[in-house]
C-alpha cells in the first residue's frame, strides 16, 4: 500500500514532537540522580529542565523567520541534527558543566524543530483537516508526556539516567532517513525578506535576561535583569514594528484571535508545565517512593491528554476552537485548586482525581488553542505563527520552572532537596499551586475574548 505524503509529515511531525518533549518532561525523573552524582544543590538540580527551555525561547523567534527563507524541511533537518548531537553530548557529559552545555545544544536544535515541524504539518495538509493533523501533532506531545515518566522511570532506576538519552538517538536518526528520502518538498515563504539580525539579537539578550532574572528575582541583581530584559523586549516591539523584514510581525497581534490564543498559550504553560515537577517532588521527597513508582503514578494525567487531544483537534475542524479551549481551561482549573491544598495527608485518590481532570483539561485546551493560532494567519506567515506558539510555550514552561527555582529558593535557601525538608517542600509547592490557578483562570478569559472577536479564521490552501 502506497503512503500518502501527507501521512509522513504527520508522522515526522508526531516523531519529532514525540522527543523534543521525552526527555525536557521525562528528564524531570532522573533530575535526583543527575543531581546526586554531579553533587548540585537545589538551585543548581533545578536549572536541569530550566536551561533547556531558556535555550528554546531565545532560539524560537529567530527560527520562524530562517525557517522561511531557507525552507522548514532544511530547518527541520538542521534541528534534528543538533538535537541528535546534544543528546551524544548529554551521554558522555562529566561534569555540571558539560552536561548543562549539552543541554543547551539541545535546546537549541529543539527550538528549530517545534518550530519547523508545525508549520510544515500546516502548509502540507488541507486546510480542513488542519485541526485533525495538530490534533495528532499534540498527541505525540501529550505521549510522550505520559510514556516519559513511565519509560524514564525505569531506565533510571534500572541502567542509570543517561541511558535516557540513548533511548531518543535512533528515533533521531530514524527522523533525518524519512525527512531526506520520503520527503522531497520543500517550503519557503520568506526567500526573499533578508535576515533581521539586530532583531533576533535583541530578542535573544532580552528573553534571556528576562527569564533568567525572573529566577533569580529574589535578589537585586535578579530584579535588575529582569527590568532590563522587559525594557529590552519593548525595544525589540517597536523595532519590529518599523522594519521591511522583521523576525517577527508584529502586525499578526492585530488579529484578537491570534493574540488571545497565545496569551492563553502562554498562561496555560506558566501554570501546568510545573504540576508535574511538584506532583515528583512530592512522591519521591515527601511520600518517599522511587523514580520508577512515581513515573507509574505521574502516567494519569498525559495519557488522558493523549487520549482526549486529537479528538479535540478533530472536532476543532468544526466547533469553534476557542470555546473548547475555555471548557478545558476551566477543567485544568479545578484541578489546580485541589492541588493547592497538596501535603504530606492529602489521599491518594484526591490527587488521582486531580491530575485526571488535569489531563481533561488540557486535552480540550491545547488542539483548539493551537489549531486557533495557526489559523488566524495566512499561509504565507505559517513560520511566524508557529514560532509565535512555540515561543509562547517555551516561555510558559521556562517560566514555570522559573517560578519553581523561586519559590524554592525563596523557601528552602540553597538547601538540598530532601524528605527531611519535606514541610518546607509541601509549603513551595502550595505557594505554586495557588500563583498557577490564577494564570489558568487568565487564560480561560483570553479565551473568551478570542470568541467574541470579529477577526476571521483563515481556511485559505
Amino acid at each position: 500500500m502506497k503512503i500518502e505524503f501527507e501521512t509522513y509529515v504527520i508522522f515526522v511531525s508526531f516523531i519529532t514532537s514525540f522527543f523534543g518533549v521525552f526527555l525536557s518532561n521525562g528528564i524531570i525523573i532522573g533530575v535526583p540522580a543527575i543531581a546526586q552524582e554531579f553533587a548540585m544543590n537545589n538551585v543548581i538540580q533545578n536549572w536541569i529542565p530550566t536551561i533547556f527551555f531558556l535555550v528554546v525561547a531565545v532560539f524560537t523567534v529567530p527560527a520562524g523567520q530562517i525557517s522561511g527563507k531557507f525552507g522548514v524541511k532544511k530547518s527541520l533537518l538542521a534541528g534534528i541534527i543538533v538535537f541528535l548531537l546534544g543528546s551524544i553530548g548529554t551521554c558522555l557529559a562529566f561534569s555540571t558543566e558539560s552536561f548543562l552545555i549539552s543541554r543547551i545544544i539541545q535546546g537549541a536544535g529543539v527550538a528549530f524543530v517545534n518550530v519547523a515541524a508545525m508549520a510544515m504539518v500546516v502548509q502540507a495538509v488541507k486546510p480542513q483537516n488542519r485541526g485533525k493533523a495538530l490534533g495528532l501533532t499534540v498527541t505525540g506531545v501529550y505521549l510522550a508526556t505520559s510514556l516519559s515518566p513511565v519509560i524514564c522511570g525505569f531506565l533510571v532506576h534500572n541502567l542509570g539516567w543517561r541511558a535516557m538519552f540513548y533511548f531518543v538517538i535512533p528515533f533521531l536518526v530514524l527522523c533525518i532517513i524519512l525527512l531526506i528520502l520520503k520527503i522531497p518538498q520543500e517550503w519557503k515563504t520568506y526567500q526573499d525578506d533578508t535576515i533581521d539580525k539586530v532583531g533576533s539579537i535583541v530578542y535573544a539578550i532580552g528573553i534571556l535576561l528576562f527569564i533568567y532574572g525572573f529566577t533569580t528575582s529574589i535578589t537585586t541583581t535578579g530584579k535588575i535583569l529582569t527590568a532590563i530584559g522587559i525594557i529590552l523586549l519593548v525595544i525589540f516591539v517597536l523595532y519590529e514594528l518599523r522594519q521591511k523584514s522583521p523576525v517577527f510581525n508584529m502586525n499578526l497581534f492585530k488579529n484578537k484571535k491570534f493574540t488571545s490564543s497565545n496569551i492563553a498559550a502562554l498562561c496555560s504553560y506558566l501554570a501546568i508545565m510545573v504540576v508535574t515537577t511538584i506532583l515528583n517532588y512530592h512522591f519521591q521527597y515527601v511520600r518517599g517512593w522511587d523514580a520508577q513508582m512515581s513515573g507509574m503514578i505521574l502516567i494519569i494525567t498525559p495519557i488522558i491528554m493523549a487520549i482526549i487531544a486529537p479528538n479535540a483537534g478533530k472536532l476543532s475542524d468544526k466547533v469553534h476552537p476557542q470555546k473548547l479551549a475555555a471548557i478545558g481551561m476551566t477543567i485544568a482549573t479545578i484541578a489546580l485548586i485541589i492541588l493547592t491544598c497538596l501535603n504530606k495527608d492529602t489521599p491518594i485518590y484526591l490527587i488521582i482525581i486531580a491530575m485526571i481532570l488535569q489531563g481533561i483539561g488540557m486535552g480540550l485546551f491545547s488542539s483548539p488553542n493551537m489549531n486557533a493560532i495557526m489559523s488566524s494567519v495566512p499561509p504565507k506567515d505559517a513560520p511566524t505563527a508557529s514560532a509565535s506558539q512555540a515561543t509562547m510555550r517555551t516561555i510558559g514552561q521556562t517560566m514555570s520552572l522559573g517560578l519553581l527555582t523561586l519559590i524554592f529558593a525563596w523557601i528552602m535557601g540553597n538547601l538540598k532537596l530532601n524528605p527531611q525538608y519535606a514541610t518546607m517542600i509541601v509549603q513551595a509547592s502550595q505557594i505554586i499551586c495557588g500563583i498557577c490557578t490564577v494564570a489558568c483562570i487568565i487564560a480561560i478569559f483570553a479565551s473568551l475574548v478570542g470568541i467574541k472577536s470579529s477577526d476571521k479564521f483563515n481556511t485559505d490552501r
